[in-house]
């Protein structure tokens, strides 16, 4: 594994291997690894002769007060765990190398981010496509991982390569979870001890959200208040949302139909956790 950390090195790099004809999947990730994140590895290995590995913690996706100086970052465990499952070109850039002058161009997400954690993180989803454009230029990739626990930023990427006809194709990859339910996260680690055993209960009121469509519920809207109410009453968490849009438009529908989201985000006293599940209007699991 080659550990890189110049934009013009590893876009140089990228650039040769294509010209070699070997197909090149990427993983951008903000580091902090764990099983999820192994787990886009893992596909993206399987299904390319050359995978990129990215960790950058890309400050223009933190807004005013967010976690940025708290993001957890361990980066020997990160090159420990990308040696192991055989990344061939970890990138490993500064914010000062990616963003050495202030931007002439500023991208800007005008659908899919006015609900779920968009609604309450004006901006958030301008930075995630503004670096995730310069990493594709740089990395170069036929396919790229995303994990599903972060659907909004699945969706939005999507809308990002098919606007702009970006030459890759977004492969979407299903939430990695503990034994009890709870989607694998980086920031797991800032629960407390009755928080981690509360926390799992967010994915049993989504599922409980989807058995109720799957059993023939049509208002939506009742669903939503049984996943809210199951929330509210078996944790200590404050309900930032709980959400049931059309995937990946995510836009509001007021009965099942097509693809759909039902959606959580969950504030603990130091965590703010998300999580979803995409089913059909059958209530049958289509992604994740």
């Amino acid at each position: 594994m080659k550990i890189i950390d110049s934009p013009e090195i590893i876009q140089k790099k990228a650039s040769e291997f294509k010209a070699q004809g070997k197909q090149i999947g990427f993983v951008p990730t903000m580091g902090y690894l764990h099983e999820g994140h192994e787990q886009l590895i893992k596909e993206a290995k399987e299904e390319n002769d050359i995978v990129i590995l990215s960790i950058f913690i890309n400050p223009l996706q933190f807004g005013e007060g967010e976690d940025l100086d708290r993001y957890p970052r361990d980066e020997v465990h990160d090159q420990t765990v990308a040696q192991k499952l055989g990344v061939d070109l970890l990138f490993f850039p500064t914010k000062e190398s990616m963003y050495p002058t202030e931007s002439a161009i500023q991208l800007s997400v005008n659908k899919r981010t006015n609900v779920l954690c968009g609604k309450s993180r004006p901006g958030h989803f301008d930075g995630v496509v503004t670096v995730v454009a310069k990493l594709f230029h740089l990395c170069q990739p036929a396919k790229a991982y995303f994990g599903m626990k972060d659907a909004q930023q699945v969706a939005v990427v999507k809308a990002l390569v098919d606007d702009l006809n970006f030459p890759v194709e977004i492969v979407p990859v299903a939430t990695v979870r503990e034994p009890d339910g709870l989607a694998k996260s980086s920031r797991n680690v800032n629960l407390n001890d009755q928080e981690r055993k509360d926390a799992p209960v967010i994915y049993a009121a989504l599922q409980q959200g989807r058995e109720m469509i799957r059993n023939g519920e049509q208002d939506l809207n009742n669903v939503k208040t049984a996943v809210n109410t199951f929330i509210e009453t078996h944790t200590h968490g404050k309900i930032d949302y709980v959400e049931l849009l059309s995937y990946p438009e995510l836009e509001n529908i007021d009965r099942p139909k097509g693809q759909m989201i039902i959606a959580a985000a969950v504030q603990f006293e130091k965590a703010r956790l998300i999580d979803n599940q995409v089913f059909d209007s059958h209530g049958a699991v289509t992604i994740g």
